[in-house]
């Protein structure tokens, strides 16, 4: 069985987790606040995958154990696979929640795309002067 390996226990990763700790430094409060704010939503988003993917893992498992194969024992498993889920994304998860979180401050730090007018145009031109008969 090959040991569980931490995004950042890859080579440079640590170098990387560094310089984005110090860009993070630099940040304005509110900027602070909202890389976060991303990186606990990436996490939360990590954690209901890996919540999904735990739940099917255990589907086949019946009676014995700690589950007992009581009544209780859907409502046990699903507590159970939630709180492994959790523990897993806080640990550093799979990796879904860095690209998660790579992706939101990529679309936060991005600048609102402006529409394209047409040459010597000061405004956009209206849906129904574009199409004739076509109602909107």
């Amino acid at each position: 069985m090959t040991p569980y390996a931490s995004p950042l226990s890859t080579p440079g990763a640590g170098a990387m987790f560094q310089a984005q700790q110090a860009a993070s430094a630099e940040l304005s409060p509110a900027a602070a606040k909202n890389q976060a704010k991303a990186k606990a939503t990436a996490q939360d988003f990590e954690a209901v995958f890996l919540n999904q993917m735990f739940q099917q893992m255990f589907t086949g498992i019946d009676g014995e154990g700690p589950f007992g194969g009581g009544q209780g024992v859907g409502i046990w498993r699903s507590f159970l696979t939630e709180e492994y889920a959790k523990s897993f994304a806080k640990g550093g998860g799979i990796g879904i929640g860095d690209q998660v979180y790579r992706e939101l401050i990529a679309r936060q730090s991005a600048q609102p795309v402006k529409a394209a007018l047409p040459a010597g145009a000061t405004q956009p031109i209206p849906y129904a002067a574009q199409n004739p008969g076509a109602t909107p």
